[in-house]
């Protein structure tokens, strides 16, 4: 019987982990996280690209592991704030500040220029590393608008401001299922379990 593939999720965030658990969910893989390798400090995410910040990642910790590793960066991209918060979108008003407070700031900052579109899309790159290759990347994308208002108690980041038009509510009013099954990380992560399995099939 053929050993199924370790790999090593590159974050401590425990809401992509479950994400991923979900996604992942069927393919012969067995998920590590990075609280098994406690050595492990995170690299500096110096890309101006969600692309970049992956693979800074994915090589960082497949190098100290020596496991094949997945990482991604996603964020949320406004073009009327000229595509922030973007990368720095885990650091937006600096690392200590609280996902309201970067609302605020956001909603804030489009009322200052109401002529502008509230259009916004969430982003989510990957990259696998096995030693000191990239070997293998993934992109998706989820086009929407910011909300006025922050609404629903689902997700998490910024899904609350997170308009999707087509369904009338925002990813913070999702369920799981729903919101995974459009969002920007299940389009990425559907892809990587698509590879995985090619993968697993020619060991």
């Amino acid at each position: 019987m053929t050993q199924p593939i370790r790999l090593l999720v590159g974050t401590t965030n425990q809401g992509k982990v479950r994400e991923i658990q979900q996604l992942l969910h069927g393919v012969p893989c067995e998920l590590v996280s990075l609280t098994a390798f406690p050595h492990l400090t995170e690299p500096d995410e110096s890309g101006t690209s969600f692309e970049a910040n992956a693979r800074i990642k994915a090589l960082a910790y497949a190098s100290g592991s020596g496991l094949l590793t997945v990482a991604e960066d996603s964020g949320l991209v406004i073009d009327a704030l000229d595509g922030a918060p973007g990368v720095q979108s885990a650091r937006y008003l600096g690392p200590h500040a609280t996902y309201p407070e970067r609302f605020d700031a956001i909603l804030a900052e489009l009322a200052r220029h109401p002529e502008r579109p509230r259009t916004a899309r969430f982003v989510c790159a990957l990259a696998v590393a096995e030693g000191d290759r990239i070997v293998f990347e993934a992109r998706g994308a989820l086009e929407g608008e910011i909300a006025e208002a922050p609404r629903g108690m689902h997700g998490f980041g910024y899904d609350p401001i997170f308009l999707v038009p087509e369904f009338g509510c925002t990813t913070g009013e999702l369920e799981a299922e729903e919101k995974l099954a459009v969002a920007h990380r299940g389009q990425a992560f559907r892809m990587l379990a698509y590879w995985l399995g090619a993968r697993a099939k020619t060991r």
